[in-house]
């Protein structure tokens, strides 16, 4: 049985060197505040106002490192909500995604594409993948039990590395429909 963490991947955005800059100022460094799950993220004391055609998020967070392409990381309903057509993408795929205004203290920055609801995905090092025989880019169920609203969410992408912790990535529909708490266990199911 391949029990993982299920963690809840809130509202947030990665952006560039040069977004970043634009929003916060020349030179502008990012804060770290906390470590995340995965080794190689961490939240920063940095926000954003993202804007829609319809409606505006204020207060998103900011993740590092930077990275080559902005991208903005929401719900259905936060796209829904901003006015923006809901596109579900892996993580680096904002090719022909909708884009938005991102607004900081120091300025404004735009981009016209990169505005995504993230794929469910699993998150493994090669050691565990290897225990369980999962391979990079498989798709797998997530069995979801113990909370009162039991469910079986589908579509959920193997992603591999090294440099990866074990652990689910859901969003706050996803952890909503289902109770999510700190600490929760899910059961990884091949198809």
């Amino acid at each position: 049985m391949a029990k993982v963490l299920v963690e809840t991947s809130a509202r947030h955005v990665h952006l560039t060197d040069e977004a970043l800059e634009a929003l916060f100022g020349k030179g502008a460094v990012l804060h770290e505040t906390k470590r995340l799950s995965q080794p190689t993220e961490f939240a920063t004391e940095e926000r954003v106002t993202v804007v829609g055609p319809k409606k505006e998020l204020a207060n998103v967070i900011v993740l590092g490192p930077n990275r080559a392409a902005v991208q903005v990381e929401v719900s259905a309903s936060d796209a829904r909500s901003l006015g923006v057509t809901p596109v579900i993408r892996e993580s680096g795929d904002v090719a022909g995604s909708p884009g938005c205004k991102l607004k900081g203290p120091a300025g404004e920055f735009e981009i016209a594409e990169g505005v995504i609801v993230a794929k469910r995905h699993v998150h493994m090092t090669p050691p565990f993948a290897e225990t369980h025989g999962f391979t990079n880019g498989e798709i797998v169920n997530l069995k979801i039990t113990g909370t009162g609203r039991s469910a079986v969410l589908g579509d959920v992408v193997c992603r591999i590395r090294d440099t990866f912790a074990e652990a689910v990535h859901i969003d706050t529909d996803e952890a909503n429909a289902v109770s999510a708490a700190p600490g929760l266990m899910g059961e990884l199911v091949k198809i």
